[in-house]
């Protein structure tokens, strides 16, 4: 197993819906699954229900409240963050370029590594993802959210990490760029984790699903019957506005 996931939770403290108080409010409810090597993973659920919260404790962007995590048979605890984010790697719904050039953002992870090659590397990143030369010298304020987002899914997979977190990677990327993603996630070598809400992108995508519903986990499946997932999801939306209303 890969990556294990046992009896997480995880929770913090906000203000109650009538603002006067703070409350005890738990975000994912004992947490339990495994991920075998090279698995695509789409993980569903309405709004808040934990799916961001989930991904950034695989990546220790958040530290569970109860439970632990292991990859490769050691406990996140025995693994050094920085050597942890180099084999997990997170690409957020909203990256930050931190006023890097395009090529620049793509060359400095490689660095790091002090791997050789690295602009014969960038060049060929930038061919396989389909990325315009104009696009090179180009700085975060000069690129559309979209095209930010296509940046740093592309920063990722250069990395070549054991397993790639995504969240809602197509949420700024137009109907040719999804579907490219899709053909470009079918040929890596890593384990891709995806939070998304586009459910026919997620059917095309994944080889098993996670479904996840007020912070707890309801269903681990690849046969996904998509039609109850929606009908699920957006009669849960539904009642929680209610309730904030």
């Amino acid at each position: 197993m890969q990556l294990q996931v046992e009896n997480v939770s995880f929770s913090h403290f906000r203000l109650s819906k009538r603002g006067n108080t703070l409350e005890d409010h738990a975000l994912l409810r004992n947490i339990s699954f495994g991920v075998n090597q090279g698995e695509r993973i789409a993980i569903v659920g309405a709004s808040g229900s934990g799916k961001t919260t989930l991904l950034r404790l695989l990546n220790r962007l958040a530290e569970p409240t109860q439970g632990s995590i292991q990859f490769e048979g050691k406990s996140f605890q025995e693994i050094s963050v920085t050597k942890l984010r180099q084999q997990i790697l997170f690409v957020a719904q909203e990256p930050k370029l931190f006023g890097m050039t395009v090529r620049e953002a793509l060359s400095y992870p490689l660095s790091l590594r002090n791997l050789k090659d690295v602009d014969r590397c960038v060049d060929e990143c930038f061919e396989r993802i389909k990325i315009a030369r104009d696009w090179y010298d180009r700085t975060e304020q000069e690129l559309s959210t979209g095209e930010r987002q296509w940046i740093a899914i592309a920063r990722g997979l250069i990395c070549q990490p054991a397993i790639l977190l995504l969240d809602e990677p197509t949420a700024n990327l137009d109907a040719n760029r999804s579907e490219l993603l899709l053909r470009i996630l079918a040929q890596v070598d890593c384990t891709v984790l995806a939070v998304t809400h586009q459910f026919d992108w997620a059917e095309q995508f994944s080889q098993r699903v996670l479904q996840l519903e007020r912070g707890q986990l309801v269903a681990d499946t690849n046969r996904a019957d998509w039609q109850a997932i929606r009908t699920a999801i957006a009669q849960i939306e539904i009642e929680e506005a209610e309730e904030w209303d």
